[in-house]
């Protein structure tokens, strides 16, 4: 379905940017790990391409804060591919301080979280789309999240050390005006750009947790980051060619 497109995923060397990876190599399309960690990035690389014995995957060093890495990444992949199909803005940036509780956080921890985070995502798909633009077609998929949508489910993190950051809520929701607001500006460009909201990804959290979080969905509870790999692909290929402006959310019903 992806056969030779070449997919940018930034933070691509976490937990669900290696998951996107893989979705993008096995519907033979070209996997482009683009993270902030030179060393760790290649790792992941080298690791991946032995395990799907596969040539398809590159990776590229970016800071995704800023224009002059966002440029050389664009310039490399212009050179040796000649072509960029589809970015796909995954990066989770944060400061030391991020994820404190609400009456904890400081007013310039939580400007630098948003600047990281939400302005990381704009500059890059600024950038991006000025190439796609010029390329006369492109393809945007934020990764937002279900608490971009609702209000927290605070008494899921009862009794746990966990709690859903302020930053965090307000990233994701913003993320996702920032994605119709996109799709809008770039009318006629031919460059689609559409959001990806999961809900919780099992990452061995306390147990507490995985019960009440379980006890307010339909089936399964917190997810597989695999779970999100058929969404993923769907908004990358020629299946949701008309797909523009939306927010698809993947949570097994937490939300309603």
């Amino acid at each position: 379905m992806l056969k030779d497109k070449v997919v940018v995923i930034t933070g691509g060397a976490g937990l669900i940017g290696k998951e996107f990876v893989k979705a993008v190599v096995e519907q033979d399309g070209i996997a482009i790990i683009a993270d902030i960690n030179e060393k760790i990035g290649n790792q992941v690389k080298n690791a991946l391409s032995e395990e799907l014995n596969t040539t398809s995957i590159d990776f590229v060093k970016l800071d995704i804060t800023s224009k002059e890495s966002l440029q050389r990444c664009v310039n490399y992949l212009d050179e040796r591919y000649k072509r960029i199909d589809a970015l796909v803005n995954n990066a989770y940036p944060r400061n030391k301080n991020y994820a404190r509780h609400f009456f904890d956080v400081e007013y310039d921890d939580f400007v630098e979280n948003l600047g990281l985070n939400l302005g990381g995502y704009f500059t890059t798909s600024q950038q991006f789309a000025k190439y796609f633009q010029t390329q006369g077609y492109g393809n945007i998929i934020n990764i937002s999240s279900i608490y971009g949508v609702i209000a927290p489910k605070f008494e899921v993190y009862e009794n746990t050390p966990m709690t859903m950051p302020v930053e965090y809520a307000a990233i994701k929701s913003g993320l996702i005006h920032l994605t119709k607001y996109m799709a809008k500006y770039f009318k006629n460009m031919n460059i689609k750009v559409n959001t990806l909201s999961p809900g919780g990804i099992f990452d061995s959290q306390p147990e507490a947790f995985l019960q009440k979080y379980k006890e307010e969905c339909l089936n399964k509870g917190m997810l597989d980051k695999s779970d999100l790999k058929g969404t993923l692909i769907y908004l990358l290929s020629d299946m949701s060619k008309y797909v523009n402006g939306q927010n698809i959310i993947v949570d097994d019903g937490f939300c309603l």
